[in-house]
């Protein structure tokens, strides 16, 4: 299987590999951590301490990790090495700013020589994987070598079930080898059962998306933007935040539409990918816009008040959601499934997004249910809709405290998780000195 597996992989990757240059040419993407991916060659483990290994994608996850190994960190205090890996630059970047003290690298790709080769090298107690991660060469190298493996804030969507289900037989044993599946919801927690995972060790946990997130919008951070953005204490902003094509024109057409009967409404644009700022600033600047960029303000410069904001930097979209009192939580038009929507719920902002929510149906569902957040179809209804809730003072205040109301009483799912990690290292077999070979 696993040179199978090795096969397909060379050439997939051989096929790519024309896309994959002109990025790196182009962006600067996907031209570091060729070493770690290929051949596997992480950062050698001491041997000292257990080993923690956690592994997030992309930036969503890495924000997402940050409150779980914060509180394990807070759990274990310096009793264990931890190591954080990453698959994307983005992510990579974010995560080396927010992990001191742990060592943070690239997750290898799923070859069967770059995997061992990791696992040997770093000697983890336990490998922890983030929402949805199903390597099979990884897996069965984990395995192989005796090493825990969890699966934590786990969800499965209906698209990844459905994907799932038809090669079943396949990827039974995979889902069979984790020791820990903590899943967001109770559907989720039966379809990874119906896939493979030991009903003993799968627990509904809740999604730790609901802890640990911001909800006072007297941060340091957040007030460092509003000061940046030139945003006064008396104007309204609406954010357009991880945005994909159309959205950020659609968004842009809805304010423009109200400059005349609401000029002191603020925009501002967050797009969800980085290659993207340039095209989305073009987009401001085509409209004859003034445009005010993140990445080119500072202490001394601030934004006029006529000016479109574009939030061009990583990792500041948690704070910048604090000054939203009207919200799109983009990805939602198009095939990508949502983004994120508890950040700017959390803040109290009255939230819209758009028809596509499939991979967050729980989390939409009970907005919708509480009339926490509105769904938009089209442009025109964005237009309709922030025009609605600029005008209608009770109605967009009411949308933002009954969002910020949910995401409060759902709270704790981290304190389960880490319940659980820490269990299962209590009891683990051997110690990764064992494993040493």
């Amino acid at each position: 299987m696993k040179w199978f597996l090795n096969i397909t992989y060379a050439a997939l990757l051989t096929l790519l590999s024309p896309v994959i240059l002109w990025r790196s040419l182009r962006h600067g993407r996907y031209s570091r951590g060729w070493r770690e991916k290929l051949l596997g060659q992480l950062p050698q483990s001491s041997g000292e301490k257990p080993v923690v290994w956690f592994h997030a994608v992309s930036v969503g996850e890495v924000v997402q990790l940050t409150k779980v190994v914060n509180a394990f960190r807070d759990r274990v205090g310096d009793s264990h090495q931890i190591v954080i890996t990453t698959s994307t630059d983005t992510g990579f970047e974010l995560a080396a700013t927010r992990f001191e003290g742990c060592t943070v690298t690239w997750f290898p790709l799923d070859f069967s020589w770059a995997v061992s080769s990791a696992i040997q090298r770093i000697r983890p107690d336990l490998v922890v994987l983030f929402e949805l991660e199903l390597w099979p060469n990884f897996l069965n190298a984990c395995d192989a070598a005796n090493v825990k493996t969890a699966l934590i804030n786990a969800r499965m969507s209906d698209k990844s079930f459905a994907g799932y289900s038809r090669i079943q037989r396949l990827i039974r044993p995979l889902f069979q080898q984790f020791a820990i599946v903590a899943a967001q919801t109770q559907q989720y927690a039966d379809r990874l059962q119906r896939l493979g995972t030991k009903p003993m060790v799968t627990t509904v946990t809740g999604s730790i998306k609901f802890d640990g997130v911001l909800t006072d919008r007297n941060n340091p951070a957040t007030q460092e933007l509003r000061r940046l953005f030139g945003i006064a204490n008396n104007e309204l902003v609406f954010i357009a935040g991880s945005t994909q094509a159309p959205e950020e024109q659609m968004a842009i057409d809805a304010w423009m539409s109200l400059r005349e009967t609401s000029p002191s409404l603020r925009v501002i644009l967050v797009p969800r990918h980085r290659e993207r700022f340039d095209e989305v600033a073009d987009l401001v600047k085509d409209a004859g816009l003034t445009l005010c960029r993140r990445s080119q303000v500072d202490g001394s410069d601030v934004a006029t008040p006529d000016a479109v904001c574009l939030l061009d930097t990583i990792g500041e979209l948690s704070a910048c959601w604090g000054l939203a009192d009207i919200a799109f939580v983009g990805g939602s038009f198009g095939p990508r499934g949502g983004q994120n929507m508890l950040e700017p719920a959390a803040f109290g902002a009255a939230v819209m997004f758009g028809p596509n929510t499939s991979n967050f149906r729980d989390i939409t569902s009970r907005l919708l249910e509480i009339n926490g957040a509105v769904r938009i179809h089209s442009d025109a209804e964005m237009a309709s809709q922030l025009a609605s809730l600029v005008t209608d003072e009770p109605r967009r205040i009411q949308l933002g405290q009954a969002a910020q109301q949910l995401v409060l009483q759902q709270a704790g799912a981290l304190d389960r998780t880490i319940e659980l990690l820490t269990q299962q290292l209590s009891v683990a077999a051997a110690p990764s000195e064992s494993r040493a070979a």
